[in-house]
């Protein structure tokens, strides 16, 4: 999160962007959102532009407590986007002492590059990575409108419908106004990468979720019948659950728990807007839900997505390029955390279906989990064979020995009567 945090300092103005960024991302102010998601976008677009204007200005060496992503955002900023004419806060004098270096490095730049203007930088060997590229992933909500409605709408907005997706090719080769429908999920249409929605009408009156495809599949595999009863165990920011409102028709209940405050004030906007009313929000930890709460013995269905090293999210590389992986003491303390709360909802006494799911790609977070909270379980979920499901080693040696057994069978002579 660290190029939006520094965004979000520059649009709020405040010295620390630590924090900062909460406030305008959970914040109610739809332009808010826009402005920092625009300049997000731009600022990683521009991203090798600025850091060798950064790097020739020697900004980052002369002012040591400035950090790398606030200088990339202040430098686009200052050179590329709006400028801090009469503006620019407690930043201001910093911006003074290099504005004259940083803007002749960047005419430096272009006098070796052979271009004019800042949007050729672009086209010299500085294209967009891979996670820029990525298709933009629009959920259809169900609650308050249909899929052929949205489509039919984007239509009359001048948009081209494509159809029905038949491979990844299709998606990586929609460009322009096109838009696809998922092949997998039947609500879900993709538009190409960068597609900017946040201001559009569909999207501030709740008919549209930009939510990433990646997101929407826990509540496809839970997938609860309408009139069932289901926990978000950790619910913020809110699109998985809406998701499940969709699922459920609004019939039903869903009991949602997170322990951040602001995020749960904004997932509250969120679901309104989405037209959700089957959800029960709290400000709780979902480890201490007693399953013996008689308000839970008619829940079967736990969505369960909890706190992970986000090793998995392409935005990441998007925030922060060169992003690795977790240190193995955060991976050990996020499992640990993972593996209790995953042990707590097994032991729901009606559950009959619980999805797991992280944004990582580390084993550590995923199979390992799963695999131990099996171990540590007792019950419907792990009444499996140990062997069939923990031990795939046992379930390889338990073969070889058949196989020996019917070989020496095989090699026997026969006994006739």
């Amino acid at each position: 999160m660290a190029l939006y945090a520094a965004a979000a300092a520059v649009l709020a103005g405040v010295e620390s962007h630590q924090g900062s960024i909460k406030g305008l991302v959970y914040g109610s102010s739809f332009q808010n959102v826009k402005q920092l998601y625009a300049l997000v976008c731009e600022t990683q677009r521009y991203s090798s532009v600025l850091d060798t204007v950064i790097a020739s200005a020697g900004l980052l060496r002369a002012e040591k407590k400035l950090r790398p992503h606030l200088a990339k955002v202040l430098v686009y900023e200052l050179l590329l986007g709006r400028g801090f004419s009469g503006r620019g806060g407690r930043w201001k004098p910093l911006l003074d002492r290099h504005q004259a270096r940083l803007k002749a490095e960047l005419a430096r730049l272009k006098v070796h590059r052979g271009v004019s203007r800042n949007e050729d930088l672009l086209e010299v060997g500085c294209g967009p990575g891979p996670a820029s590229q990525v298709p933009r992933f629009v959920r259809v909500n169900t609650l308050k409108t249909c899929c052929d409605d949205a489509i039919d709408y984007f239509k009359r907005q001048g948009f081209s419908y494509q159809g029905r997706a038949s491979s990844l090719e299709d998606l990586r080769a929609l460009k322009g106004k096109r838009f696809l429908l998922d092949p997998l999920l039947p609500e879900l249409l993709v538009f190409p990468a960068q597609t900017d929605l946040h201001d559009h009408p569909l999207y501030q009156a709740g008919h549209l979720i930009l939510q990433d495809k990646a997101s929407c599949l826990p509540a496809m595999l839970l997938a609860p019948p309408p009139g069932s009863h289901v926990i978000d165990a950790c619910a913020a920011p809110g699109n998985k659950t809406s998701h499940l409102a969709a699922l459920l028709k609004n019939q039903g209940k869903i009991f949602a728990f997170d322990l951040d405050a602001k995020r749960l004030a904004s997932m509250a906007t969120l679901l309104a807007r989405a037209g959700v009313s089957c959800c029960q929000l709290a400000e709780e930890d979902f480890l201490a839900v007693s399953p013996s709460d008689q308000r839970y013995r008619q829940v079967q269905y736990i969505l369960l997505d909890p706190s992970c090293s986000g090793s998995g999210m392409l935005t990441r590389q998007l925030e922060e390029p060169g992003t690795g992986t977790p240190s193995k003491e955060r991976l050990r303390a996020l499992a640990a955390f993972q593996q209790r709360a995953l042990c707590h909802a097994l032991t729901f006494p009606s559950l009959q279906r619980l999805v797991y799911s992280t944004c990582s790609v580390c084993q550590e977070e995923n199979e390992d989990v799963v695999r131990d909270a099996l171990q540590q379980s007792s019950g419907t979920f792990s009444s499996v064979s140990q062997a069939e499901v923990l031990a795939p080693e046992l379930r390889s040696s338990s073969v070889t020995k058949r196989k020996k057994r019917r070989r020496k069978a095989a090699a026997a002579p026969s006994v006739l009567p």
